[in-house]
């Protein structure tokens, strides 16, 4: 291990939550709950108001409706929240070249890679530069870990939160772990969790006592060598920049169970297609195709069939997938459906799947309506998703409250302005149309608050 705390560890704040009063000035300070709304809904994030009232991530929405009734309640807005990530990441790519991101909202850096950091010192300067520098590009909060271990920095980011900065110095770590909870190391969920604890072991300093032979018989082999080098703090685990993507997938759960074997065909043709705009987003393509499907009874089966060659044709994809879903009984309905390609390349196999396909060009969407030259105008339902952006063609930007019944209600305010009015329309008002998410911060010379000293770091003399 390394005798300088030069790795960092970044998470930001309630990040979703965060993300949505920061945009939304009349949601600042409030309890903020970001996550599916629906009946089988989880919560994605909740922000540190939330969190007093026991709401908590992965929580059943629900529940957390139960706990924190006067919260606002948002649909997730990825693209948005992507757009933030991206400028995060940005600034840490300026620090080093060895950036691990393990989320939207969470990376590993290692300083004495880039040159940004060579000690205590300089690595505690990099780090609180790094927190302004977020604050200022984004107007959203981080908290930084910084230790000379992946598995250290992590837990100093935690002993941060909410918008700090811990620096856990080298020779001061079997102290700091010691009366922690074996929970705190890496590998140890509530499964191997209970099982530490039925065999006596609480903490981080009593995997120590009771020795490595000892962690070895309950655990395995691999498992037990592995936790009891960590309650050692030893972790030689290196800054890995990229991770390979091993696979693309989309699902979907639904708020009641899918009975009519119509209905399930169709949505997993939906979902088929939504991979493979995901697929071809990433410049990406794949030989094995992945069906996944969870029943009325919670058991979950997947299916998969290897491809001669990898393809990012929807029609193939489409076709596979409905060949994977005539082996699957869904007698009692469907809870969810799930759609991915794994064994990716990053080039196509042309012609490959020309018969598999039909020998038909794809159709474009936008001209799917079309026929003898004659568009075909089909009526769409227009949907309001609560918390996402809209403008109206006289009050401008605003975002959906709620909606139901014919209506819609929209709070009329921008990241910049004071708490808006609220106004409600017809769902069909021809002044009301979906827009895009405005940046938080002001954008300066072409990117959202990045002035010219943001990015600079310490010298190494």
């Amino acid at each position: 291990m390394r005798t300088a705390p030069t790795i960092l560890h970044l998470d930001m704040d309630a990040f979703f939550a965060s993300a949505e009063q920061a945009s939304k000035p009349s949601l600042r300070g409030k309890a903020v709950v970001v996550g599916g709304l629906g009946p089988r809904g989880v919560v994605a994030t909740a922000s540190y108001e939330a969190r007093v009232f026991g709401v908590h991530s992965a929580m059943p929405m629900a529940q957390a409706r139960r706990l924190a009734p006067n919260a606002a309640y948002l649909v997730p807005r990825f693209g948005f929240y992507r757009s933030i990530s991206e400028q995060v990441m940005a600034l840490l790519r300026a620090l080093s070249p060895l950036v691990e991101p393990l989320s939207l909202d969470e990376a590993f850096v290692d300083l004495e890679a880039g040159g940004a950091a060579w000690d205590e010192g300089s690595a505690r300067l990099t780090g609180e530069k790094l927190r302004a520098d977020i604050r200022a590009v984004t107007g959203l909060t981080g908290s930084v870990g910084l230790a000379a271990s992946k598995m250290l920095a992590k837990i100093a980011s935690e002993q941060a939160k909410p918008d700090g900065l811990v620096v856990i110095e080298p020779g001061t770590e079997r102290g700091l772990l010691g009366p922690m909870s074996v929970r705190i190391l890496p590998g140890v969920g509530p499964a191997t969790g209970d099982h530490l604890r039925r065999a006596g072991i609480h903490t981080v300093e009593e995997i120590v006592e009771a020795g490595e032979d000892e962690l070895v018989r309950l655990l395995g082999k691999a498992h037990g060598h592995g936790l009891y080098a960590m309650a050692l703090a030893h972790d030689e685990r290196p800054v890995v920049a990229e991770r390979e993507t091993k696979s693309v997938s989309v699902e979907d759960t639904y708020d009641v169970d899918i009975h009519d074997r119509l209905r399930v065909g169709m949505e997993v043709q939906r979902l088929a297609d939504r991979c493979v705009r995901r697929l071809r987003g990433a410049g990406l393509s794949g030989r094995t195709i992945v069906l996944k499907v969870r029943r009325y009874d919670f058991s979950t089966l997947t299916r998969s069939e290897t491809l001669r060659g990898p393809t990012d044709d929807p029609a193939v994809v489409r076709e596979a997938a409905a060949r994977l879903l005539e082996s699957v009984d869904t007698t009692g309905g469907v809870r969810l459906l799930g759609v991915g390609v794994s064994g990716l390349a990053d080039y196509t196999q042309e012609d490959l799947f020309a018969q598999a396909a039909g020998d038909l060009a794809e159709v474009p969407e936008e001209e799917s309506g079309e026929a003898a030259g004659e568009r075909v105008e089909v009526p769409v339902e227009r949907r309001w998703v609560t918390g996402h952006d809209v403008t109206h063609a006289e009050y401008g930007h605003g975002w959906v409250q709620g909606s139901g019944l014919g209506r819609v209600t929209v709070r009329f305010e921008t990241p910049d302005s004071e708490p808006g009015r609220v106004r409600t329309f017809r769902v069909e008002d021809p002044a009301l149309a979906v827009a895009e998410p405005l940046p938080v911060v002001p954008v300066v010379d072409g990117t959202s608050g990045l002035r010219p000293e943001v990015c600079s770091r310490p010298h190494n003399p």
